[in-house]
């Protein structure tokens, strides 16, 4: 049964609680390690399974052995980026509306001599296309989020951009990190079967940190310059001479796999899916509780405000898991909302509102009135 909670959390759209059950994931993997000490691999690798089984689930058309997790997406899309042939093709191309870590790693990238451009994320509605545009046979790789971070704008013609990016040779890899757990997901509205997808548990799936995936096409034939022991097992006691090239694993996951890791979020995470299927948390039941609580927040929002104050699209088809609503003193407003027991966040001028599973119809009503009654003040 929920209860009301002391302090309204409305960052779920950046971190979700984790579920009591995630305690038992902890001394689990506590146990496995004190138990077996150096042979608890078999182990984790077991919870590592999992987890690559329900991404391939929530990713519809994906497979689990087409899923490379890592700690975090930053890491794996560096694995990305290191096994681009930028002899050949210099260039890359994203959006303005990248996640932090994308856009650093790509401005560093500037920086240090790479073609890099930008393309205005706004509107949400025309960015696939104008990243079609953008592409051509200098082209490496072309990156965008499938929902934007700061307005919670879906990117809708992500189908017609793979089809682009394939028929010029260009990668394409699409961040769905806020999709994942909140949006339903397939490889064919996300680009395709040539299409690498990144995403994590981080945000809507209760995993908690240390728990994210790249899916890596059958098809492709790249080689991460930046890789890990991991990404051969097999070829572990071949001889060290010098000579050939570098192996990998048969299975496409095994060339951007890393090396030695904590295995603990993996056993924190597999309990925490074994929870959602037991309490009938599939991604229908989470969209459908998502698009009420967001409603219910813009609606309020909207009366209040007025409709240009929302960044957030109206249309149930065209937004996320949060909404964001414009507010020049949206820093501020957050840590005077912390300071009453509501947890927001800012991203520039957009304040963000994200509603979790456990978060009550009153929670959201009294949150909004404390943002108001903030706003009324001055």
């Amino acid at each position: 049964m929920l209860v009301e909670s002391p302090r309204i959390l409305l960052t779920g759209h950046s971190h979700q609680a984790w579920p009591d059950v995630a305690a038992e994931g902890l001394r689990e993997a506590f146990d496995d390690a004190a138990r077996h000490v150096d042979d608890k691999w078999s182990a984790a690798f077991e919870r590592a399974e999992v987890l690559r089984g329900y991404v391939a689930e929530q990713l519809v058309g994906a497979s689990p052995d087409e899923i490379a997790l890592g700690q975090n997406t930053h890491e794996l899309v560096s694995r990305f980026l290191s096994a681009l042939d930028f002899a050949r093709r210099p260039r890359l191309v994203a959006s303005t509306g990248e996640f932090h870590s994308l856009d650093r790693q790509l401005r560093r990238l500037a920086e240090a001599g790479a073609l890099v451009e930008l393309i205005a994320a706004e509107p949400a509605a025309t960015l696939s296309a104008r990243l079609a545009d953008a592409l051509d046979e200098r082209t490496a790789a072309v990156m965008v989020s499938s929902v934007l971070f700061e307005s919670s704008s879906q990117v809708h013609g992500l189908a017609g951009l793979g089809e682009r990016a394939a028929a010029l040779g260009v990668e394409l890899l699409v961040d769905a990190y806020h999709g994942f757990g909140v949006l339903p997901l397939s490889l064919a509205a996300l680009g395709g079967e040539r299409a690498f997808v990144t995403g994590g548990g981080y945000k809507y799936a209760q995993w908690g940190e240390g728990c994210c995936f790249l899916r890596v096409p059958k098809s492709s034939e790249l080689r991460p310059v930046y890789t890990g022991w991991f990404s051969d097992f097999a070829g572990l006691e071949a001889p060290r001479d010098g000579v050939g090239v570098v192996t990998y694993g048969a299975l496409p996951h095994q060339r951007f796999a890393g090396s030695t890791y904590d295995p603990t979020s993996h056993y924190r995470a597999a309990r925490v899916v074994r929870f959602f299927c037991e309490q009938g948390l599939g991604i229908s039941r989470l969209r459908a509780l998502s698009l009420h609580q967001t409603e219910r927040l813009m609606s309020q929002l909207e009366q209040a405000l007025g409709p240009e104050r929302l960044l957030t699209p109206r249309a149930p088809g065209d937004r996320a898991g949060f909404v964001a609503v414009l507010d020049s003193q949206a820093k501020a407003r957050a840590a005077s909302l912390r300071d009453r027991g509501v947890w927001v966040d800012a991203r520039g001028a957009a304040l963000r509102f994200g509603p979790a599973p456990y978060t009550l119809d009153s929670e959201l009503d009294e949150a909004v009135a404390r943002y108001l009654a903030l706003v009324r003040a001055g």
